[in-house]
């Protein structure tokens, strides 16, 4: 099934054609209205009037989150707020979020995005999509929900938790679709056969997950234990939101949408391109984008680019799942967090030592971040109650500065590995 067949299928020749026009009208854009891309282009004699080939992009600057993050709030942005209609953020590395905009073709833009990755894997206007991703600043629940209505399916914003009610959910409203991250969905499979719940009496027909890193063989448990087909989607905030690739129904490599942006695949220490097929880390470039455009954003994903042609018809280029990233952000239950979040944390917080580590595991279906922290010596010889005190008040701390709950165990000072080197803050232990 095609949402926008025309496009989807267009010649490489035609499509190539389009990011070429698209790309010198956005280069003018962000040349006349944004003072980092003016100052930018400038210093570098770039004259955003000049291009004329696709392979004279790699001329431009890159885009990093540091930029976006010393440019809060509103610094990129393309046009005046009052032609903003949409405000969405994700978190930072020290805690200042990555503020992001969109004006009303933005959001049209981007239902017709997330509708072709939904008509791909099957969904259409027949179809209950229960959206369990959370609403608010994160992109995941408005930008699915948008595009399923675009579609016309019945949406039931559920929004994520309350697993129980989740499942009556699914099985009175006959939900047909579930949108997810993809450990939350082997969660609700497990409490259902807890449960005593007949999965096979449920209307489930797709899974569309996305939000964290998942393997081939939780694709493979999924769907044995839901009896679905489960397809992977791509996105991020700093780009677009869901919607920037999803796999079709072969379920093999995701569909980028190449006519709203060039994607480049680079080495990420010598910053020049790898070889088609190569590993290397994702670079996008919005043409399509009014309000946040953002030129050469190196996302610090690290996935392949997959030439050879799809057996649905589609001539957009196909990317791997994302396999790593280049740099220590974690993601944990959809949600960015970054171990220099947490230290700025600590280091607010009398009797704590500078020094930490994260121990993230698989907790059954979900994953679970426990942070071990030294404390000074005299920590120890207070009451216990003193001790439970202090866990708590930095487990409020850290559950609000990141959006997500996680463990704290106090522990003595000097306990912790010592590194000569970049002290490894990150222990991962999720097989995933």
């Amino acid at each position: 099934m095609y949402w926008d067949k025309a496009k989807e299928c267009m010649p490489r020749e035609d499509l190539e054609q389009l990011q070429l026009e698209r790309l010198q009208s956005t280069l003018y854009r962000v040349a006349t209205h944004v003072p980092f891309y003016r100052k930018k282009f400038k210093e570098l004699a770039i004259d955003p009037d000049g291009f004329r080939s696709l392979e004279e992009l790699r001329k431009l600057p890159f885009t990093t989150k540091d930029v976006l993050r010393n440019n809060y709030p509103y610094g990129l942005f393309a046009v005046p707020l009052r032609d903003v209609v949409r405000l969405h953020a994700s978190s930072g590395t020290t805690g200042m979020a990555t503020v992001v905009g969109y004006t009303r073709n933005d959001l049209k833009n981007w239902s017709d995005m997330v509708a072709r990755i939904l008509t791909s894997s099957g969904v259409d206007a027949d179809d209950v999509v229960q959206i369990a991703f959370g609403y608010g600043l994160f992109t995941g629940g408005f930008g699915l929900h948008y595009g399923a209505e675009r579609i016309g399916a019945s949406v039931i914003p559920i929004s994520s938790g309350n697993t129980k009610r989740q499942i009556q959910i699914l099985q009175d409203f006959k939900t047909t679709a579930l949108v997810c991250t993809p450990s939350y969905a082997l969660l609700l499979a497990d409490t259902m056969l807890e449960m005593n719940i007949n999965i096979n009496a449920l209307h489930l027909k797709y899974g569309l997950f996305g939000g964290e890193p998942w393997s081939e063989e939780m694709r493979t448990e999924i769907r044995n234990k839901l009896g679905i087909i489960a397809t992977d989607n791509y996105g991020l905030s700093e780009v677009m939101g869901p919607g920037v690739a999803g796999e079709c129904s072969y379920c093999n490599g995701l569909h980028i949408n190449e006519d709203h942006f060039i994607v480049e695949v680079i080495n990420p220490d010598s910053l020049e391109p790898v070889a088609p097929g190569e590993l290397g880390e994702l670079v996008f470039t919005t043409i399509t984008k009014e309000a946040f455009p953002v030129i050469r954003y190196r996302t610090r994903d690290l996935a392949r680019l997959m030439p050879e042609p799809c057996p649905c018809g589609r001539t957009f280029q196909r990317m791997t799942r994302v396999i790593g990233r280049t740099d220590d952000m974690l993601i944990i239950k959809g949600v960015n967090v970054y171990p220099m979040q947490i230290e700025s944390i600590l280091f607010d917080i009398e009797g704590t030592e500078p020094h930490y580590q994260i121990i993230v595991e698989r907790d059954g279906r979900l994953d679970k971040v426990t942070v071990l922290v030294e404390v000074v010596e005299s920590i120890f010889f207070d009451q216990m109650k003193k001790q439970r005190q202090l866990v708590e008040h930095i487990k409020k701390r850290l559950a609000t500065e990141l959006g997500i709950g996680v463990e704290v165990k106090l522990v003595e000072e000097k306990s912790l590995e010592r590194f000569e080197g970049k002290a490894k803050r990150v222990i991962d232990k999720r097989k995933l």
